[in-house]
């Protein structure tokens, strides 16, 4: 049980304001930033379960957000049904296996994504493909969702392969989000995951996630967005570090 305290408090406000922040900034990483920093204090279950509201009130603005909506979603649905199957079942593993373990696998995906974001060069994925290719993905998604409560391995770069065009990509992402949200809320609760007050923290973290979105969107017109994505991806990385090695130190 995950009891509030004033240094829990503290946490969750800080947290969720920072990654409001870069979510503002970058378009993405509100879940992957707070999974990673309430990782380091409480278990990753209990986090998963707090950042469903926080998660879910973001982006579904961002997939509100632009003209396409039903065009994205007939085009992505195979890829949205896996994700859902994906994470129902993975959420599976984020319940039962031992906090140690799962704060291990969820610092190797932070790790994992950091990398490629920083090294890998820019991919396309040919049409022919993508009617195959997108359950696929979605499946891995959600598995990888579902255990560690990271949204963006491998469905980011994946949606990013797409030729969609910058807003595309942008409501695309949302809606890959939203639906990872929802289906990991639904797999904690399938569970017994996903208790009645830890929605009151999750209900507590949206404030300061919107504030930190305002913000963000400020920040975006002061500095390059390239130099504040790196430097994220790069925090990403040392966070987890952290996580994957606490368990030997």
């Amino acid at each position: 049980m995950t009891t509030l305290t004033i240094e829990l408090s503290c946490l969750l406000l800080a947290t969720f304001l920072g990654a409001g922040l870069v979510k503002g900034v970058t378009g993405m990483g509100l879940p992957t930033v707070a999974m990673g920093v309430l990782g380091t204090a409480i278990s990753p279950v209990a986090a998963a379960a707090i950042l469903i509201v926080p998660s879910l009130t973001t982006n579904v603005w961002q997939m509100l957000a632009g003209p396409d909506k039903l065009r994205l979603m007939r085009r992505l649905w195979p890829m949205m049904l896996c994700i859902v199957i994906g994470t129902v079942l993975g959420a599976r593993l984020l319940v039962i296996v031992d906090p140690v373990w799962s704060g291990r696998t969820l610092g190797l995906a932070l790790i994992a994504y950091a990398a490629y974001a920083l090294f890998s060069p820019a991919v396309s994925i040919p049409n022919r493909l993508e009617p195959w290719l997108s359950p696929v993905i979605g499946m891995v998604t959600g598995v990888v969702t579902g255990a560690t409560g990271v949204f963006v391995i491998p469905a980011v770069p994946y949606l990013q392969s797409l030729g969609f065009q910058k807003d595309e990509v942008v409501q695309a992402l949302g809606l890959s989000f939203t639906v990872s949200t929802v289906a990991l809320a639904g797999g904690l609760l399938a569970h017994g995951a996903f208790r009645l007050h830890q929605i009151g923290l999750s209900l507590l973290a949206v404030i300061p996630a919107l504030i930190g979105m305002w913000l963000g969107s400020i920040v975006r017109q002061k500095i390059s967005p390239k130099t504040f994505r790196r430097c994220f991806l790069l925090f990403l990385v040392v966070l987890g570090l952290e996580l994957t090695l606490r368990p030997f130190s």
